[in-house]
Protein backbone atom coordinates (compact mmCIF):
# COMPACT_ATOMS: atom_id res chain seq x y z
CA UNK A 1 0.00 0.00 0.00
CA UNK A 2 2.42 2.27 0.87
CA UNK A 3 4.34 1.17 -2.76
CA UNK A 4 1.39 2.28 -4.41
CA UNK A 5 0.92 5.83 -2.69
CA UNK A 6 4.71 6.82 -3.19
CA UNK A 7 4.20 5.75 -6.85
CA UNK A 8 1.12 7.31 -7.54
CA UNK A 9 1.19 10.34 -4.66
CA UNK A 10 0.67 12.98 -7.15
CA UNK A 11 -2.04 11.03 -9.07
CA UNK A 12 -3.87 10.54 -5.80
CA UNK A 13 -3.02 14.61 -4.60
CA UNK A 14 -4.98 15.78 -8.18
CA UNK A 15 -7.96 13.64 -7.50
CA UNK A 16 -7.79 15.37 -3.23
CA UNK A 17 -7.86 19.03 -4.86
CA UNK A 18 -10.29 17.92 -7.45
CA UNK A 19 -12.64 16.41 -5.04
CA UNK A 20 -11.88 18.72 -1.92
CA UNK A 21 -12.32 21.99 -4.16
CA UNK A 22 -15.58 21.07 -6.06
CA UNK A 23 -17.21 18.99 -2.59
CA UNK A 24 -16.58 21.84 -0.20
CA UNK A 25 -20.20 23.43 -0.07
CA UNK A 26 -19.13 26.79 1.97
CA UNK A 27 -16.98 27.65 -0.90
CA UNK A 28 -14.21 28.57 1.56
CA UNK A 29 -11.57 26.24 -0.17
CA UNK A 30 -12.34 27.46 -3.85
CA UNK A 31 -12.79 31.29 -2.63
CA UNK A 32 -8.77 31.07 -1.34
CA UNK A 33 -7.96 29.94 -4.33
CA UNK A 34 -9.74 32.47 -6.24
CA UNK A 35 -7.93 35.27 -4.16
CA UNK A 36 -4.57 33.35 -4.68
CA UNK A 37 -5.53 33.89 -8.13
CA UNK A 38 -6.51 37.06 -8.73
CA UNK A 39 -3.08 37.99 -6.80
CA UNK A 40 -0.68 36.91 -8.92
CA UNK A 41 -0.36 33.34 -7.23
CA UNK A 42 0.12 31.66 -10.26
CA UNK A 43 2.20 33.73 -11.58
CA UNK A 44 4.62 33.65 -8.43
CA UNK A 45 4.06 29.61 -8.59
CA UNK A 46 5.61 29.26 -12.24
CA UNK A 47 8.31 31.53 -11.09
CA UNK A 48 9.52 28.93 -8.49
CA UNK A 49 8.85 26.02 -10.70
CA UNK A 50 11.30 27.23 -12.71
CA UNK A 51 13.96 28.21 -10.51
CA UNK A 52 13.87 24.91 -9.12
CA UNK A 53 14.26 22.79 -12.46
CA UNK A 54 17.55 25.17 -13.04
CA UNK A 55 18.32 24.20 -9.63
CA UNK A 56 17.69 20.33 -10.98
CA UNK A 57 19.47 20.86 -14.43
CA UNK A 58 22.77 19.39 -15.15
CA UNK A 59 25.21 20.39 -18.35
CA UNK A 60 24.41 17.19 -20.14
CA UNK A 61 20.96 17.15 -19.94
CA UNK A 62 21.17 21.45 -21.18
CA UNK A 63 23.28 19.89 -24.15
CA UNK A 64 21.45 17.15 -25.11
CA UNK A 65 18.13 18.15 -24.84
CA UNK A 66 18.97 21.38 -27.12
CA UNK A 67 20.40 18.87 -29.78
CA UNK A 68 17.95 16.52 -30.02
CA UNK A 69 16.40 17.84 -32.89
CA UNK A 70 13.76 15.03 -33.66
CA UNK A 71 12.21 15.18 -30.25
CA UNK A 72 11.60 18.67 -30.43
CA UNK A 73 9.90 18.68 -33.83
CA UNK A 74 8.13 15.98 -32.73
CA UNK A 75 6.31 17.56 -29.94
CA UNK A 76 5.96 21.03 -32.03
CA UNK A 77 3.98 18.43 -34.78
CA UNK A 78 1.83 17.07 -31.89
CA UNK A 79 1.16 20.92 -30.76
CA UNK A 80 0.37 23.00 -33.48
CA UNK A 81 -0.46 19.89 -36.11
CA UNK A 82 -2.16 17.02 -34.41
CA UNK A 83 -4.06 18.35 -31.58
CA UNK A 84 -5.96 21.18 -34.40
CA UNK A 85 -7.31 18.38 -36.44
CA UNK A 86 -8.47 16.01 -33.58
CA UNK A 87 -10.13 19.40 -32.49
CA UNK A 88 -11.82 19.48 -36.09
CA UNK A 89 -12.72 16.37 -35.91
CA UNK A 90 -14.09 16.61 -32.51
CA UNK A 91 -15.88 19.88 -33.74
CA UNK A 92 -18.03 17.49 -36.42
CA UNK A 93 -19.71 15.66 -33.48
CA UNK A 94 -23.62 17.04 -33.14
CA UNK A 95 -22.86 18.67 -29.15
CA UNK A 96 -23.45 22.21 -27.20
CA UNK A 97 -21.84 24.91 -29.24
CA UNK A 98 -19.83 25.92 -25.93
CA UNK A 99 -18.43 22.03 -25.87
CA UNK A 100 -17.21 22.14 -29.30
CA UNK A 101 -15.36 25.90 -28.85
CA UNK A 102 -14.01 24.64 -26.02
CA UNK A 103 -12.52 22.04 -27.50
CA UNK A 104 -10.93 24.54 -30.15
CA UNK A 105 -9.82 26.54 -27.51
CA UNK A 106 -7.73 23.22 -25.96
CA UNK A 107 -6.46 22.36 -29.13
CA UNK A 108 -5.17 25.43 -30.33
CA UNK A 109 -3.09 26.09 -27.36
CA UNK A 110 0.21 25.61 -26.50
CA UNK A 111 2.06 23.44 -24.24
CA UNK A 112 2.12 24.12 -20.57
CA UNK A 113 4.29 25.75 -18.69
CA UNK A 114 4.55 24.55 -15.67
CA UNK A 115 3.58 20.73 -15.20
CA UNK A 116 4.99 18.91 -18.60
CA UNK A 117 7.78 20.46 -16.97
CA UNK A 118 8.07 18.60 -13.94
CA UNK A 119 6.25 15.68 -15.18
CA UNK A 120 8.95 15.29 -18.16
CA UNK A 121 11.68 15.29 -15.10
CA UNK A 122 9.31 13.07 -12.39
CA UNK A 123 9.55 10.00 -15.23
CA UNK A 124 13.33 10.20 -15.55
CA UNK A 125 13.35 12.44 -18.70
CA UNK A 126 14.95 15.47 -20.16
CA UNK A 127 13.91 18.59 -18.18
CA UNK A 128 16.42 20.67 -20.92
CA UNK A 129 14.39 19.20 -23.79
CA UNK A 130 11.10 19.97 -21.93
CA UNK A 131 11.74 23.47 -21.44
CA UNK A 132 13.18 24.53 -25.07
CA UNK A 133 9.90 22.84 -26.23
CA UNK A 134 7.69 24.85 -23.31
CA UNK A 135 10.33 28.21 -24.66
CA UNK A 136 9.48 27.28 -28.25
CA UNK A 137 5.76 26.51 -28.15
CA UNK A 138 4.61 29.42 -26.65
CA UNK A 139 6.61 31.86 -28.74
CA UNK A 140 5.12 30.39 -31.83
CA UNK A 141 1.96 30.14 -30.14
CA UNK A 142 0.97 34.00 -30.24
CA UNK A 143 1.26 33.64 -33.92
CA UNK A 144 -0.53 30.24 -34.33
CA UNK A 145 -3.59 30.67 -32.19
CA UNK A 146 -5.17 33.59 -34.39
CA UNK A 147 -5.07 31.94 -37.46
CA UNK A 148 -5.97 28.29 -36.34
CA UNK A 149 -8.61 29.17 -33.93
CA UNK A 150 -10.36 31.47 -36.73
CA UNK A 151 -9.72 28.32 -39.37
CA UNK A 152 -11.95 26.04 -36.36
CA UNK A 153 -14.25 28.72 -35.61
CA UNK A 154 -15.41 29.04 -39.68
CA UNK A 155 -16.57 25.08 -39.00
CA UNK A 156 -19.26 26.19 -36.68
CA UNK A 157 -20.22 29.47 -38.73
CA UNK A 158 -18.43 31.62 -36.34
CA UNK A 159 -16.59 34.78 -37.48
CA UNK A 160 -15.09 35.67 -34.30
CA UNK A 161 -11.66 38.06 -34.37
CA UNK A 162 -9.34 36.42 -33.01
CA UNK A 163 -6.25 39.18 -30.92
CA UNK A 164 -3.45 37.88 -28.89
CA UNK A 165 -1.15 40.00 -26.91
CA UNK A 166 1.95 39.30 -28.25
CA UNK A 167 4.17 41.12 -26.38
CA UNK A 168 2.72 40.17 -22.84
CA UNK A 169 2.89 36.34 -23.65
CA UNK A 170 6.80 37.07 -24.90
CA UNK A 171 7.59 39.27 -21.61
CA UNK A 172 5.82 36.36 -19.39
CA UNK A 173 7.79 33.95 -21.10
CA UNK A 174 10.83 36.24 -20.20
CA UNK A 175 10.31 37.28 -16.94
CA UNK A 176 8.56 33.83 -15.95
CA UNK A 177 10.58 31.41 -17.25
CA UNK A 178 13.61 32.45 -18.63
CA UNK A 179 14.98 34.53 -16.17
CA UNK A 180 13.92 32.37 -12.68
CA UNK A 181 15.53 29.63 -14.84
CA UNK A 182 18.69 31.04 -15.35
CA UNK A 183 19.01 32.29 -11.70
CA UNK A 184 18.67 28.41 -10.94
CA UNK A 185 21.06 26.96 -12.89
CA UNK A 186 23.20 29.91 -12.37
CA UNK A 187 22.71 28.74 -8.54
CA UNK A 188 23.48 25.26 -9.94
CA UNK A 189 26.67 25.70 -11.24
CA UNK A 190 28.17 27.72 -8.14
CA UNK A 191 27.23 25.14 -5.44
CA UNK A 192 26.56 21.71 -8.12
CA UNK A 193 27.98 19.32 -4.97
CA UNK A 194 25.13 20.82 -3.04
CA UNK A 195 22.27 21.14 -5.33
CA UNK A 196 22.54 17.10 -6.24
CA UNK A 197 21.80 16.33 -3.13
CA UNK A 198 18.81 17.57 -3.13
CA UNK A 199 17.12 16.58 -6.83
CA UNK A 200 14.68 14.18 -5.45
CA UNK A 201 13.22 17.03 -2.80
CA UNK A 202 13.22 19.31 -5.23
CA UNK A 203 11.07 17.02 -7.65
CA UNK A 204 8.85 16.70 -5.55
CA UNK A 205 8.51 20.24 -4.30
CA UNK A 206 7.84 20.81 -8.06
CA UNK A 207 4.90 18.72 -8.27
CA UNK A 208 3.40 20.23 -5.09
CA UNK A 209 3.97 23.55 -6.99
CA UNK A 210 1.91 22.05 -9.56
CA UNK A 211 -1.04 20.75 -7.21
CA UNK A 212 -1.47 24.33 -5.94
CA UNK A 213 -1.47 25.71 -9.92
CA UNK A 214 -4.54 23.26 -10.59
CA UNK A 215 -6.14 24.00 -6.95
CA UNK A 216 -6.46 27.60 -8.35
CA UNK A 217 -7.99 27.43 -11.85
CA UNK A 218 -10.41 24.76 -10.34
CA UNK A 219 -11.39 27.00 -7.79
CA UNK A 220 -11.55 29.71 -10.47
CA UNK A 221 -13.95 27.69 -12.38
CA UNK A 222 -15.65 25.78 -9.62
CA UNK A 223 -19.16 27.24 -10.24
CA UNK A 224 -18.62 26.61 -14.40
CA UNK A 225 -18.14 22.67 -12.81
CA UNK A 226 -21.11 22.40 -10.48
CA UNK A 227 -23.67 24.33 -12.97
CA UNK A 228 -22.15 21.97 -15.63
CA UNK A 229 -24.86 19.17 -14.41
CA UNK A 230 -25.59 16.41 -17.21
CA UNK A 231 -22.92 17.67 -19.82
CA UNK A 232 -20.17 16.72 -17.87
CA UNK A 233 -20.57 13.38 -18.35
CA UNK A 234 -20.15 13.81 -22.13
CA UNK A 235 -17.63 16.43 -21.67
CA UNK A 236 -15.84 13.81 -19.61
CA UNK A 237 -15.30 11.42 -22.41
CA UNK A 238 -14.85 14.05 -25.23
CA UNK A 239 -11.20 15.54 -22.96
CA UNK A 240 -10.35 12.13 -21.78
CA UNK A 241 -10.99 10.55 -25.80
CA UNK A 242 -8.41 14.11 -26.74
CA UNK A 243 -5.81 13.94 -24.36
CA UNK A 244 -5.97 9.67 -25.00
CA UNK A 245 -5.44 10.30 -28.72
CA UNK A 246 -2.82 13.02 -28.47
CA UNK A 247 -0.61 10.76 -26.00
CA UNK A 248 -1.62 7.73 -28.74
CA UNK A 249 0.16 10.13 -31.23
CA UNK A 250 3.03 11.06 -29.55
CA UNK A 251 3.82 7.15 -28.72
CA UNK A 252 3.66 6.38 -32.61
CA UNK A 253 5.87 9.38 -32.84
CA UNK A 254 8.22 8.50 -30.39
CA UNK A 255 8.43 4.66 -31.73
CA UNK A 256 8.81 5.60 -35.22
CA UNK A 257 11.32 8.37 -34.72
CA UNK A 258 13.09 5.61 -32.14
CA UNK A 259 13.04 7.91 -29.05
CA UNK A 260 13.86 5.63 -26.13
CA UNK A 261 13.63 6.31 -22.70
CA UNK A 262 15.08 9.47 -21.73
CA UNK A 263 13.90 11.34 -24.75
CA UNK A 264 10.54 10.26 -25.24
CA UNK A 265 9.53 11.65 -21.91
CA UNK A 266 9.40 15.61 -22.74
CA UNK A 267 7.73 14.69 -26.28
CA UNK A 268 4.64 12.48 -24.68
CA UNK A 269 4.49 15.65 -21.69
CA UNK A 270 4.80 18.32 -23.56
CA UNK A 271 3.03 17.01 -26.67
CA UNK A 272 -0.33 16.68 -24.89
CA UNK A 273 -0.38 18.63 -22.08
CA UNK A 274 -1.80 22.38 -23.19
CA UNK A 275 -1.98 25.87 -20.84
CA UNK A 276 -4.82 26.74 -18.87
CA UNK A 277 -4.72 30.37 -18.40
CA UNK A 278 -4.35 31.71 -22.03
CA UNK A 279 -7.70 29.29 -22.96
CA UNK A 280 -9.42 30.99 -19.77
CA UNK A 281 -7.86 34.66 -21.11
CA UNK A 282 -9.96 33.60 -24.27
CA UNK A 283 -12.91 32.43 -23.25
CA UNK A 284 -13.70 35.16 -21.26
CA UNK A 285 -12.71 37.91 -23.69
CA UNK A 286 -13.97 36.09 -26.67
CA UNK A 287 -16.66 33.38 -25.84
CA UNK A 288 -18.11 34.70 -22.56
CA UNK A 289 -22.25 33.58 -23.55
CA UNK A 290 -20.45 29.80 -23.33
CA UNK A 291 -19.49 29.11 -20.32
CA UNK A 292 -19.24 25.17 -21.03
CA UNK A 293 -16.11 26.36 -22.89
CA UNK A 294 -14.74 27.08 -19.81
CA UNK A 295 -15.53 23.91 -18.22
CA UNK A 296 -14.13 22.01 -20.89
CA UNK A 297 -10.88 23.98 -20.81
CA UNK A 298 -10.39 23.51 -17.12
CA UNK A 299 -11.77 19.82 -16.81
CA UNK A 300 -8.93 18.87 -20.03
CA UNK A 301 -6.38 20.66 -17.85
CA UNK A 302 -7.13 18.22 -14.63
CA UNK A 303 -7.91 15.44 -16.98
CA UNK A 304 -4.76 15.11 -18.95
CA UNK A 305 -3.09 15.79 -15.78
CA UNK A 306 -5.01 12.88 -13.55
CA UNK A 307 -3.95 10.81 -17.28
CA UNK A 308 -0.26 12.29 -17.21
CA UNK A 309 0.31 11.62 -13.44
CA UNK A 310 -0.76 7.80 -13.95
CA UNK A 311 2.06 7.59 -16.82
CA UNK A 312 4.43 9.11 -14.94
CA UNK A 313 4.71 6.40 -12.40
CA UNK A 314 4.69 3.97 -15.23
CA UNK A 315 7.45 5.45 -17.26
CA UNK A 316 9.77 6.18 -14.46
Amino acid sequence: MYRLIKKYWFLIGLLLVFVVTVADTSETVSSIGRWLKMHRGPDAVIVLIFFFSGLILDARQIKSGIMDAKGIIAALIIIFLVAPVIGALFGAIPIDTGVVIGIFLVAVMPTTLSSGVVMTGAAGGNIAQALVITILANGLAVFTIPVVLSLLLNLVGGSTVVVIDKPAIMIKLGFYVLLPLCFGLTIKLLAKSLMDRFVYRLQMLNQLLVLAIVWMAMSQARDAIVSGGASMGIIFLLVFSFHGILLAAAGIFTGFLKLGKGRRESVIFMGGQKTLPLSIILQVSLFPQYGLALVVCVLHHLIHLLMDGYLVGKLK
